[in-house]
């Protein structure tokens, strides 16, 4: 029987994992992560200090900038504390309650970055097809609202997750297949009835990605029907390179959402790996690309990142 957490049910700690088949190149493996969380933060805490600091980006499309490295962060630091201890220090535990908490974090910061990208095309979709009055209807209040929104949103939606697995006894062991805890995982090792669970969770994954996406595609179809409109071919081009960045960061993020369900879908067989892989690139790739095709496709951006290195060999 497990070892108990006050009923006969729930384990008091649950055996994360690291990559299947790779435990002798752990110590590469570790250093991987490291400089994955490296990028990672100093990447999107360098676009905040640039947001902060430059006037010329207190714009509503570096505002959303902002909301998107600041929600990155997030990710990461949700995963770091299991993952490094890991792959680190070979420390393989995390209490029942802990990863839950955990679970719950993973899950809020990756459904709100659905939200962010959605609020950042629309910021798109008024800057080329109302430009006029960009400023009016993107306010800073509104702005503040519209995040405050996104947040609202995945908390409540995301909120009862801890509560409806804490329901459920585990008898199938207490080891998980990642070295983070995600509901899906913390599923397979259940028992009872998990149909509610289940349930829930397409609900809540529909009710975000797959609405978000839908507007973000809405948002680009308006997009290039306004693109098309302008006579000038470069004025054309013009307008859809203010798009390619954030093109970019939607591409980063929904391509490993959908690589991973059509995987789970259709490839049930897959080896162990493949799933940890895919679901390692879904929760680490986005956060460490982002503040890099943002610097290297956003002039502004770059422009802040030249002027602060020259004041610092000054």
């Amino acid at each position: 029987m497990l070892v108990l957490n006050g009923t006969p049910f729930q384990p008091a700690t649950l055996q994360l994992t690291g990559i299947p088949g790779m435990q002798t190149g752990q110590a590469w493996i570790a250093l991987i992560f490291c400089l994955l969380y490296f990028i990672s933060i100093s990447g999107n805490l360098s676009i905040l200090a640039l947001v902060i600091r430059e006037p010329p980006l207190h714009q509503p499309m570096y505002y959303f900038l902002s909301m998107l490295s600041l929600n990155d962060l997030g990710v990461s630091l949700s995963t770091l504390p299991t993952v490094l201890a890991t792959f680190c220090f070979n420390y393989r535990h995390v209490g029942f309650d802990a990863c839950l908490v955990q679970m719950f974090f993973i899950h809020t910061f990756s459904f709100m970055e659905s939200g962010i990208l959605l609020a950042m095309s629309f910021d798109r979709f008024v800057a080329i097809c109302d430009p006029l009055r960009y400023s009016t209807v993107l306010t800073n209040s509104r702005i503040l609202a519209m995040g405050l929104g996104i947040l609202t949103k995945s908390f409540t939606t995301l909120f009862p997750f801890p509560f409806l697995v804490k329901r459920l006894p585990f008898c199938k062991g207490n080891v998980l297949h990642h070295s983070y805890c995600l509901h899906p995982d913390l599923m397979k090792v259940a028992c009872g009835d998990i149909h509610v669970n289940n349930i829930y969770g397409l609900f809540v994954v529909i009710f975000t990605y797959g609405v978000d996406s839908v507007f973000i595609l809405l948002s680009y179809a308006l997009i290039l029907r306004a693109v098309l409109a302008i006579a000038s071919q470069e004025q054309r081009l013009k307008a859809l390179n203010t798009c390619i960045s954030h093109i970019c960061a939607v591409l980063a993020f929904y391509v490993p959402i959908i690589a991973v369900s059509m995987i789970h879908r259709f490839w049930k067989s897959a080896p162990a790996v493949v799933h940890v892989m895919m679901s390692n690139v879904y929760l680490f790739v986005p956060p460490m690309l982002n503040p890099i095709i943002y610097s290297v496709k956003t002039k502004e951006i770059r422009r802040g990142i030249l002027k602060v290195f020259h004041k610092s060999q000054t």
